[in-house]
């Protein structure tokens, strides 16, 4: 699982059929400073994440292990809105 924060939406209006109804949010991955990296992914949202919230993702075949994702051709998906987070004591995030 990996950190990210939601930069913005995608809408893709012609997709795979099984990809109707789910949506999609591009990620800007994060390190455990909570500083961006540079890196972007596009996610399926299976929780309902807001643009701005910091949030735990899953790649690969992770990804496909959710209800919402079930048997759907996608290689990430968020499935936690994070609260907080430390490392080695220190907190490096609170929402």
């Amino acid at each position: 699982m990996l950190l990210a924060r939601v930069a913005g939406t995608l809408v893709a209006t012609d997709k795979e059929p099984t990809l109707e109804g789910l949506s999609f949010r591009v990620l800007s991955q994060l390190n455990t400073d909570n500083q961006e990296t540079g890196s972007y992914v596009v996610a399926v949202d299976a929780i309902g994440a807001g643009v701005g919230e910091v949030v735990m993702y899953a790649s690969g075949s992770s990804a496909r292990q959710t209800e919402a994702t079930d048997g759907r051709p996608c290689d990430a998906v968020i499935m936690a809105i994070v609260d907080t987070w430390e490392v080695d004591g220190e907190e490096k995030y609170h929402k």
